[in-house]
């Protein structure tokens, strides 16, 4: 039986920006759950270390950081949104930092203070605003003060969803989502939200891959509960690996921000050869699928480990005072990074595909948004640019709010929502399946549909997911679900899109690089599935 039965006005499945954006924005006229995996501010943005990308400069424009999105994205871009995205950036910084977020600033000559910009990957301009290189952590701490402080906002920590409910898996007309059960991890029980308004803010599905700069919450849920309630999923092969993750044994996902080479560090083999010109006339500032591949490349060509990113030729000050946290965590493994380079490679970093969505977060479901990570608005194209992504998950989780806010308020929910059945199911004593399912998963997605693919890759890896989907469904029907068997569940849902994705595209284009069709087709063109219960 399910242990409680919560009503809001609006359920927000995901407590990083977007989400807790969203949540702010909404919090003085709705009734609000906020839903969270682990604490509050676990999650992507947390541990993001870049900053914000926005146009704050006089030698910038809008037009330029439109233009570099587009370029980034390999052509894919929907350039109505990108530009919808960019001509909010800077009230969107401005926002932060009426909540309180402490950017960085420098001195200037006259000796005022303005906001330090820096540079990244694919930038033409200085536009990166940052806070140190722990920005995600400032904005996350910052977004969950404000929350605490008050509200009809009610923070449900340790809470993993399980499954969409919409009205006509009710037998009910209309397709509307009317709530989601959800997994409290405290009791191990299902309990029923009801809300007018859903909206899945649960970050992307990097850990689909056997190694990812991402927390261990990037499981790929809100994609997957979208698809199986019949929404479209859109380009989810273009998976974005960070070009540089600090390799070491003990590091486990620590990633190594591209500010760094925004502030002139350099990629380097083990005999201390630069490369990157090899690859691309911008070199380390070069696109991340461009870096990424060059890495992989030389580290194929080599057979080493790992390649190199050295910044020790700035003075030690610099470096401890703009990569504070950077420095400290190497340390931690014995790297001294002011004198020395680091050792890295990449990782699966960001899901640029997700549930397709318009500029207001709306998806194919009446009452059902998707902001953030988990959606598909068009803005990133083929390869996401540097620091938009923050950027992104602000700018949409506000659009979002505006425009549940200007909807008539729905009639109160009548429909009978029948509490979770585990009448039929037993506690497991075969959890060796998903922990071998799990890691069988992450290999040979690693493998197959890494940075390089093949059509015989790809169709291998098709075939273990079917084997999985099978073995996984009937697990499913039969013991009491757990955390650990949701997220494999939602992560083959993910890694099946993802290889479907990749098959239907016979080019390569920004992060989807395959050996059997090297060529850029003429026409960019999304790749959007439909379930087999999309209502069109």
């Amino acid at each position: 039986m399910v242990n409680n039965t919560h009503t809001h006005d609006v359920l927000i499945i995901g407590s990083g920006a977007a989400g807790m954006t969203l949540a702010l924005k909404l919090k003085h006229k709705y009734k609000i759950a906020l839903l969270a995996k682990g604490i509050a501010r676990e999650g992507s943005t947390y541990y993001a270390q870049g900053g914000v990308a926005a146009v704050l400069s006089e030698y910038d424009s809008i037009e330029s950081h439109i233009e570099d999105t587009i370029t980034a994205g390999a052509g894919l871009c929907h350039k109505d949104v990108v530009k919808f995205t960019v001509e909010r950036s800077e009230s969107t910084i401005n926002w932060l930092i009426d909540l309180g977020v402490k950017f960085d600033k420098e001195v200037q000559p006259d000796g005022s203070e303005e906001y330090h910009l820096t540079k990244e990957g694919g930038h033409s301009h200085r536009r990166v605003i940052h806070a140190a290189d722990a920005t995600g952590r400032a904005i996350s701490l910052t977004l969950n003060k404000r929350i605490q402080e008050g509200g009809n906002i009610s923070i449900f920590e340790r809470y993993v969803a399980v499954d969409l409910i919409t009205a006509d898996k009710l037998g009910q007309s209309g397709n509307r989502c009317v709530g989601v059960y959800v997994l409290n991890l405290t009791t191990g029980r299902v309990e029923l939200f009801r809300a007018k308004y859903v909206v899945i803010a649960t970050g992307g599905a990097s850990k689909v891959y056997l190694y990812t700069s991402n927390p261990d919450t990037a499981s790929g849920d809100g994609i997957a509960m979208a698809w199986r309630a019949g929404c479209r999923i859109a380009n989810m092969e273009f998976n974005q690996f960070h070009p540089t993750c600090l390799y070491h044994p003990e590091a486990k996902t620590f990633l190594i921000t591209e500010a760094l080479r925004g502030e002139g560090a350099k990629l380097i083999l083990p005999d201390g050869e630069q490369f990157m010109k090899r690859f691309d006339e911008r070199g380390e500032l070069a696109p991340r699928d461009i870096v990424a591949h060059a890495i992989d490349h030389e580290m194929k060509r080599l057979g080493c480990e790992c390649v190199y990113l050295d910044i020790s030729h700035k003075p030690a000050s610099f470096i401890r005072s703009h990569f504070p946290t950077i420095h400290e965590k190497c340390l931690e493994f014995g790297i001294d990074i002011t004198s020395e380079p680091i050792p890295i490679v990449p990782a699966a970093h960001y899901t640029c595909g997700g549930v397709v969505t318009d500029t207001n977060g709306l998806t194919d479901i009446p009452g059902l948004y998707t902001v953030g990570e988990s959606s598909f608005t068009g803005l990133h194209g083929a390869n996401r640019m540097a620091s938009n992504s923050l950027l992104e998950c602000m700018v949409f989780g506000t659009s979002a709010a505006e425009h549940i806010m200007s909807q008539p308020d729905p009639a109160e929910i009548a429909y009978d929502i029948p509490p979770w059945d585990e009448s039929q199911v037993t506690n497991s004593d075969e959890d060796v399946v998903i922990s071998h399912n799990w890691n069988e998963l992450r290999h040979f997605m690693w493998d197959y549909v890494g940075i390089v693919r093949t059509d015989k890759r790809l169709q291998r890896a098709r075939r273990r997911i079917r084997l999985l989907q099978q073995e996984v469904t009937e697990y499913y029907s039969y013991y009491r679900i757990s955390n650990d068997l949701l997220e494999l569940r939602n992560l083959i849902v993910v890694a099946d899109l993802i290889v479907r994705s990749a098959i239907r595209r016979k080019e390569s284009r920004g992060l989807h690089f395959t050996l059997d069709y090297p060529h850029l087709l003429p026409e960019a063109v999304d790749t959007i599935l439909e379930p087999s219960n999309y209502n069109g």
